[in-house]
This record gives structure tokens, C-alpha cells and sequence, in this order.
């Protein structure tokens, strides 16, 4: 009897112990570092050559973009990739061009009509999610953004609501410490399994120094 009465109060106080210690400190995806997002001339992301660096078409054969398709570009700043995407899905398909700076995605609206394209439509977002419909998404690229996310795995799983059965959601980015505008391939593939996907494949030929990488994943089922 003298035991249990002992046992039972300190029982109790480890399990508290144990349950704040787990409150009390932060997920390492959660609070990593990262890198200020962009906020300067947009029309940089613009420069010549840059298809064939990156390879995009090439991207968006892996990513299974095609006519009908629905795509989200997060992250989408002077809206490089939103009108590449929106050529090819064609007018029967759509892009969510999504960004959490005003200033892209008003660049992003005049950008799609003067170009004549009418399936783009943009989404002015919260830093952690990316608001897009419910399962209405086929393909997403995150394009040089990734290392800006503050809390990338709270943003991946709102991100998971969007999406259709089968999606892809493709990350490219380049590596480094988080603060350098890069962030390691191994920090992504970890985050990205904490918030419920599973790696489909991964790719080096989007840049040629080795630096960069391609990332693809699905949802787990």
C-alpha cells in the first residue's frame, strides 16, 4: 500500500514534466531559419535563358502538367512560371498564382492580361497558407521559395486540402543554411514527411553547378 501511495504522485509528475517539456519546445521544421522574402524589382526573375537553365518544360513534364490540368504556383512572384504553366494547361485549365506580397500579385494580374491569359487567377495569401480551393489542385511548383517558408510544414499541411487525388507538388531550390536563400534537400524531404507526403522522385538537372535541386512529392496515402 505505502508504495502505490508513493509511486502513483511520482508517476504523475513525470508524466507532466514529459507532457510541457513536449509543449514547450518547438517542432526543429517550425523554427528553423530562413531567408527575407523577396520584396525588390520583380522583373529579375525575368532574365533571359532561364528557360533553358532550369529547364522548365522538362519540370513540367515530371510535374504532369498538362491541357485541362490545374496548377498553383506558390510563391509566384513576378509570375514567371504562372504564365509558362497557364500556355501550357490552356484555356481548359487554370493557375493559382499565390503569393503573400501585394505587389506580386497586382504585377501578376496586369502581367496575365496584357499577355491575353485568362485562366490565371491570383491569391494574395497568409504566409503559412496557401488559401487555394478545395481539391481543385492537380500540380504545384514552389520555385526559389521554399527556404522564405517561416513555417513550411504548418504550410504544407494546409496546402494538403487543396489537392487532388494523385497531385504533385514540386519544389525547387538550391542548397544552403536557410539564411543564404537556400536551404539543404534533406531538411525539405523531412519537413515535407512530417506534413504527410512521401518523396516521388528527386531531380539535379535544373541547374548545372550542382547547388540546385528538384524535389517531388505526393501525398501519403
Amino acid at each position: 500500500m505505502f508504495k502505490r501511495r508513493v509511486l502513483l504522485p511520482a508517476l504523475i509528475l513525470l508524466s507532466s514534466i514529459f507532457t510541457w517539456s513536449q509543449s514547450a519546445s518547438p517542432t526543429p521544421a517550425e523554427s528553423r531559419k530562413t531567408s527575407t522574402p523577396y520584396t525588390g524589382d520583380l522583373s529579375v526573375f525575368d532574365s533571359p535563358g532561364r528557360d533553358e537553365k532550369l529547364q522548365i518544360n522538362r519540370v513540367m513534364d515530371i510535374l504532369e502538367i498538362g491541357p485541362g490540368k490545374t496548377v498553383a504556383d506558390i510563391g509566384a512572384g513576378s509570375g514567371w512560371f504562372t504564365v509558362r504553366a497557364a500556355r501550357r494547361v490552356t484555356a481548359n485549365g487554370k493557375v493559382y498564382a499565390v503569393d503573400i506580397n501585394p505587389e506580386a500579385t497586382h504585377y501578376i494580374d496586369k502581367r496575365a492580361q496584357k499577355e491575353g491569359l485568362h485562366n490565371v487567377t491570383t491569391i494574395l495569401s497568409k504566409p503559412d497558407d496557401p488559401q487555394l480551393p478545395a481539391n481543385q489542385i492537380d500540380s504545384v511548383l514552389m520555385l526559389k521559395t521554399y527556404h522564405e517558408i517561416e513555417k513550411p510544414v504548418t504550410l504544407l499541411q494546409n496546402l494538403r486540402g487543396s489537392l487532388r487525388l494523385g497531385a504533385r507538388v514540386g519544389i525547387i531550390d538550391r542548397n544552403g543554411n536557410g539564411e543564404n536563400h537556400g536551404v539543404g534537400r534533406d531538411v525539405v524531404v523531412r519537413e515535407a514527411t512530417q506534413a504527410g507526403y512521401t518523396l516521388l522522385s528527386q531531380h539535379d538537372f535544373v541547374k548545372g553547378d550542382g547547388m540546385d535541386y528538384f524535389l517531388v512529392f505526393v501525398v501519403r496515402q
